[in-house]
């Protein structure tokens, strides 16, 4: 790219063209996402203004930014952030990249979220593994009357949390705690939401290169069964939810009845159930 001429439109199709020729899925919306992203401009002006002539740094920083690209690397980690729930997300190494299936999570707890903040006057979420804080920060923009816990292992990705709250305005009801599962948690909630780690141990290998190399190994592996984070949180769950309170935890396409059991096992009943976008069972939402 050293050699093409720095106006925003040819920048934009040579890389197009290089990401392409990797044979990378939606080379087009990378590029346009790295290049809006590192030049400051916007579909419009790609439109309107083609020629429009970028500055060294703008176009050293794409160089560099669609050479990561083409090793692999995610677009939204280079680009540092990802939108989840219409929120614009800041991502770290510690956290992992919020997904669109995960919103369908968001979708089938809000009613039961509005309903009970409308009857309480107030609902307590505790979000399980909350990572960039997306789950439990895009309740709270949704439901003015709610405060949220967002509870992780990781320092990094409490930290990432902590910031993309503050960013968003949602820092006086979001609370980031370091435990391990429920080990430091006190207190009853009227909802527990979780997307754990459901990954079998020995799929990791086998997962995608941009999922296996970029989002943190204590994301994605759930034990040698995939089911060991649903067995921690289905056997303390019942301490701390509210007597009319849900559990929502996100689930591999294919354990829909064995995470179901676990949970009838500890005294839950499967209350709904739903789909991704790609019509895979995703979310199961219990209740006492």
């Amino acid at each position: 790219m050293a050699d093409a001429p720095a106006t925003l439109g040819a920048l934009l199709q040579r890389a197009r063209e290089i990401l392409a020729a990797q044979g990378i899925d939606d080379a087009a919306l990378d590029a346009r996402l790295i290049v809006e992203h590192f030049s400051g401009t916007t579909r419009a002006d790609a439109i309107a203004r083609p020629e429009q002539a970028l500055d060294t740094a703008a176009t050293d920083a794409i160089e560099a930014a669609i050479a990561r690209r083409r090793r692999g690397e995610p677009v939204h980690r280079i680009l540092g952030f990802r939108e989840f729930y219409g929120l614009k997300l800041e991502l770290s190494p510690a956290t992992l990249e919020p997904r669109p299936d995960t919103e369908t999570l968001v979708d089938m707890v809000l009613p039961f979220l509005r309903d009970t903040a409308r009857r309480e006057g107030a609902c307590r979420i505790l979000d399980l593994g909350t990572g960039t804080g997306a789950i439990a920060l895009a309740l709270l923009a949704q439901v003015e009357n709610s405060t949220a816990t967002g509870v992780d292992l990781a320092e990094g990705a409490l930290l990432t949390a902590r910031k993309n709250a503050g960013r968003l305005g949602l820092d006086s009801r979001f609370a980031a705690r370091k435990s391990d599962w429920f080990a430091e948690i006190s207190g009853r909630f009227h909802l527990i939401v979780s997307n754990p780690p459901y990954i079998v141990t020995k799929e990791i290998e086998a997962l995608r290169a941009d999922v296996r190399d970029f989002d943190p190994l204590l994301a994605l592996d759930g034990g040698e069964d995939g089911l060991a984070a649903y067995r921690r949180i289905a056997a303390g769950a019942m301490a701390h939810l509210e007597p009319d309170g849900r559990i929502a935890v996100e689930i591999g396409f294919d354990q829909k009845r064995l995470v179901s059991d676990i949970f009838a096992e500890a005294g839950f009943s499967l209350a709904e159930a739903g789909r991704d976008l790609a019509g895979n069972d995703r979310v199961l939402i219990f209740r006492r």
